[in-house]
């Protein structure tokens, strides 16, 4: 069935899309902040980031909630950052692009799932500069998983796993050779992996795109955002990777398709 069939359905689908998304948004963001700040994000009820307070039925409505509090504790009375608000926003938006882009499909959920993984290491390499190892393992497993699902033929598999050990093994070694230029860490070590793991998912032209997207947008933003000031500091680059990785996945098709008129094939 496609939700395209009935236009009721459609709108129907898109708007529960939404509310699902910003549930998802609001458990990501809160699985990011137990991340970055040791605790279990398996285990345990949500609560104030200050007085510890579990937070009730109203306080756990996604974006509502926030709105109703007017962005404070009901408790303590402090400041809930704007952060709660907006991750749920955006992931609910997110949700559905995923839902408009790729249908009720396997390769819906499977990319789906994808896009939670890169909006979770988003958030914990903004808040403390790490992408967690379980994200890579995560993105592995879920490809893995779907593979039998998609299964376009071992031509199809195989430049997936060769963009995997291209974009994981050759950015290594640019960065190990750029770390003895400078005297000092190029590109993380999560980033490498992320590269990797969306070769897997956008295979080799896609993943090309992805790097020179990811490259232009993080330089852009450092230095219009006063980066040229803390020259020498480290600065989350797996958001950039993230988000490049995740308009591509959704929308790079064309593009894709564009660049290879270009060449010809």
């Amino acid at each position: 069935m496609s939700i395209y069939e009935f236009r009721p359905i459609l709108i129907y689908s898109v708007i529960l899309a939404f509310c699902l998304g910003a549930c998802m948004g609001s458990f990501l963001n809160c699985a990011a902040w137990r991340i970055t700040h040791g605790e279990s994000f398996i285990r345990g009820r949500s609560h104030c980031p200050f007085c510890g307070h579990e937070l009730g039925l109203v306080e756990l409505i996604p974006v509502f909630g926030w709105l109703i509090l007017k962005g404070r504790c009901r408790h303590c009375r402090e400041k809930i950052s704007v952060r709660y608000l907006l991750t749920e926003i955006i992931f609910g938006a997110i949700t559905v692009m995923c839902l408009l882009r790729f249908d009720l499909t396997v390769l819906c959920l499977r990319n789906y799932i994808f896009l939670c993984i890169l909006f979770l290491l988003t958030l914990t390499d903004i808040e403390d500069m790490i992408i967690p190892d379980g994200c890579h393992v995560a993105a592995l497993l879920v490809w893995v998983a779907a593979e039998p699902f998609l299964f376009a033929g071992w031509k199809d598999v195989g430049f997936s796993i060769l963009s995997l050990v291209i974009f994981g093994g050759g950015l290594l070694a640019i960065s190990l050779v750029m770390d003895r230029i400078l005297g000092r860490d190029s590109l993380g070590g999560g980033d490498i992996k992320l590269f990797g793991v969306v070769g897997l998912y956008l295979g080799l032209i896609g993943t090309q795109f992805t790097v020179v997207l990811a490259c232009a947008a993080g330089l852009v933003f450092h230095l219009f955002s006063g980066g040229r000031k803390e020259e020498g500091q480290a600065f989350p680059f797996g958001p950039w990777i993230a988000g490049a990785a995740a308009v591509m996945l959704l929308y790079g098709a064309p593009l894709v398709s564009w660049y290879l008129g270009l060449l010809g094939l």
